[in-house]
């Protein structure tokens, strides 16, 4: 007996390394030392900082990923991992360095991982770092035929006076809302279970999505949002702070990025709905508030800027190709957050 025939192919795992290895190059910033195959990857700290802070993130894609394998579509979850840490890294005012990647199956498949790998470098260059290295991992019997996880791990730098910590939120600044694209990757427990329940395939084409299927529509990447606020904060505009909008939506997540003695008013009124959400509101029969406690409902970011800088902040995200909303504002508080859906 050999490591073969207990279900694991170091060939084609070395193979795969080969297949995937100008994707992973493509990424690299000039700070990269060595090339992929390393037990490690090695990157040097970029130039012209005076106390340095490292910033750190890891996440997953969670239950969207039985989406893919079950329509086998497996090019936009990669995206959807390297936005769902590059965007908390951000939140502190962090540019992202570089990523790594964790990816464990039952059976190597390598048409169908280096899909995932070329969505994976795909989202490094949306957000401008290199992927500097990962694992894949071939374990039989762990997981299902044509199944695999996904895990994620970024590190990005920030001047440590420039941090966004919550100090620098203020009673009074308000709220800017930037547009998702979708569900992005948080709520698909209950997503399933509502269509699940309904006898809805993946395949399907509500009315209400405008002509496209519920696969293209859900499996829709997370928006990265990376550029575009780091220029903002280059751009000196007067930016006090950041939340990435994920599980738990706007009322679990917004308050995180506020000082001591504040919270938050949003007014959902501002924005239009995507259709999604209200086509899941209406199938799944959920409630406004369990909505909005679950998903993002159109608004994947949140930026605190002083209310000087409101309509300035609206332009520059406008021009940037991110639909911008103000949603809200800071006012006196125990970090709750008061909605108009409440």
């Amino acid at each position: 007996m050999d490591y073969r025939e207990a279900g694991v192919d170091v060939e084609a795992g070395r193979a795969f390394v080969g297949q995937i290895r100008r994707l992973v190059e493509n990424t690299y910033r000039p700070e990269v030392l060595g090339n992929l195959g390393g037990f490690s990857g090695c990157f040097r700290l970029p130039t012209g900082y005076q106390n340095p802070i490292l910033v750190s993130g890891t996440d997953g894609v969670g239950t969207k990923l039985k989406i893919a394998h079950t329509v086998d579509r497996h090019d936009t979850v990669g995206i959807d991992l390297v936005a769902m840490c590059v965007n908390d890294v951000l939140t502190c005012g962090a540019e992202p360095l570089f990523f790594l990647d964790y990816l464990a199956t039952g059976k190597l498949n390598p048409d169908q991982l280096a899909a995932v790998v070329a969505g994976i470098a795909q989202g490094c260059q949306t957000a401008g770092c290199a992927l500097l290295g990962g694992e894949t991992a071939e374990m039989p019997g762990f997981y299902q035929p044509g199944e695999y996880d996904l895990a994620g791990f970024c590190v990005g730098i920030v001047e440590e006076s420039k941090m966004l910590n919550g100090t620098q939120v203020q009673i009074g600044d308000r709220i800017i809302g930037l547009a998702s694209r979708g569900v992005h990757s948080n709520g698909f427990s209950l997503v399933r279970k509502i269509i699940e329940n309904q006898g809805n395939n993946w395949q399907d084409c509500p009315e209400e999505l405008g002509g496209q299927s519920l696969q293209d529509v859900l499996l829709t990447p997370t928006q990265i949002y990376v550029k575009p606020i780091l220029e903002a904060l280059r751009s000196g505009l007067p930016i006090h702070g950041l939340a990435h909008i994920t599980g738990g939506g706007l009322p679990e997540n917004l308050p995180r990025c506020l000082g001591s003695g504040q919270a938050v008013k949003v007014d959902h009124h501002q924005w239009s709905i995507p259709a999604i959400f209200q086509w899941l509101a209406q199938t799944g029969d959920v409630n406004l508030p369990e909505m909005f406690n679950t998903f993002n409902m159109g608004i994947g970011f949140a930026v605190i800027v002083s209310p000087e800088a409101e309509q300035q902040t609206l332009t520059h995200f406008e021009n940037t190709q991110i639909p911008a909303y103000p949603i809200g504002e800071v006012i006196a508080g125990n970090g709750e957050l008061i909605g108009s859906w409440n």
